[in-house]
């Protein structure tokens, strides 16, 4: 839809459920890819601790953006992205995936502009991913340790997914490269078979159906070439690319845990802080001892922070758990 660079490509979301919660048994509504953006980032930001399943990428070069081919691989990623939520337990729950299949276009414009502290623009989003990028190494793989968790069960978990995501990214690597050399013989083969027809035309008679006939099936070869190219882009490069963005997304969930136990510490070593200064001001100061005792409020908040992190330590069966079909 559009025109020039304002031109997008949108999608029909068609919903067919018996649940009451729903408007009707059948809704089909118009998205496009920031939609689905949208309702990832919603969901990222409420339900932490929980493995958000992947979107495709968002940019392409731009000769190849409005290509039937990657029109269709996105189409599939997106349609695999929404039904992974609706079959999550948590996930299908959730208010936002209700308002993604069912309100009209003017709602769900009017959805994705609103803002509050906690749901910021797109460009603060493309920013956030950026530095999460650059943090998950640090934070997952422990080079940054101001504070270590000890836990066997989570380094072993930790270790499995950065060699998985090795193993992945470099397999991917590689399907890339078998599908291109596919397309670049098949091209040769069609190309060679044009050639050798113009050159069995020049030679007469005698030739002319030699050459014709081994043009024809090198034209034959190019066209099984080009869809076995395609099949092997569909069904072994894809699903592997698909794998490599559930294995970070669910690092990037792993970051959260990790924020969320460094948190913890944090304030339980303020709590410390406070109780020792507060033990010394209650002999030098007595009428300072009572206003800041007040402020042992830290207790409570310690208490909630070390929920937070007994809820991210409630991750690992969630993540060992989880499946990418």
């Amino acid at each position: 839809m559009g025109t020039g660079v304002q031109a997008y490509i949108s999608y029909r979301v068609i919903t067919k459920t018996n649940l009451p919660d729903f408007e009707g048994q059948e809704k089909i509504v118009i998205r496009r890819y920031s939609d689905f953006e949208w309702l990832h980032d919603r969901l990222a930001e409420k339900y932490k601790g929980i493995f958000i399943p992947p979107l495709p990428e968002k940019n392409a070069v731009e000769k190849f953006r409005f290509s039937k081919e990657f029109i269709e691989l996105r189409r599939q990623a997106l349609d695999l992205f929404v039904n992974r939520i609706a079959s999550h337990p948590e996930l299908k729950q959730s208010g936002d995936l209700k308002i993604f299949l069912q309100a009209d276009e003017e709602k769900m414009d009017r959805e994705r502009s609103y803002e509050t502290g906690i749901f910021k623009k797109p460009s603060d989003f493309l920013q956030m991913f950026k530095d999460v990028q650059s943090k998950v190494s640090d934070v997952v793989l422990g080079k940054e340790k101001p504070v270590e968790e000890s836990s066997p069960e989570y380094e072993k978990l930790k270790n499995y997914i950065f060699e998985l995501e090795n193993h992945l990214a470099e397999a991917q690597k590689q399907a890339f490269r078998l599908v291109k050399r596919h397309r670049e013989l098949g091209q040769s083969l069609a190309d060679f078979g044009k050639a050798i027809k113009l050159l069995g035309a020049c030679e007469g008679d005698s030739l002319e159906k030699v050459f014709s006939e081994v043009g024809s099936k090198s034209e034959m070869l190019s066209v099984k070439l080009q869809r076995e190219a395609d099949n092997l882009l569909f069904n072994f490069e894809e699903p592997l690319k698909d794998y490599v963005r559930a294995v970070q997304s669910i690092k990037a969930t792993m970051v959260d845990r990790a924020n969320a136990f460094r948190q913890h510490h944090d304030l339980f070593q303020q709590k410390e802080y406070k109780g020792v200064n507060l033990e010394k001001l209650k002999f030098v100061n007595p009428d300072k001892f009572s206003e800041l005792e007040a402020e042992l409020t830290a207790d409570s908040q310690a208490k909630l922070a070390k929920d937070i992190a007994d809820a991210w330590r409630g991750v690992l069966p969630k993540l060992e758990a989880c499946s990418t079909s």
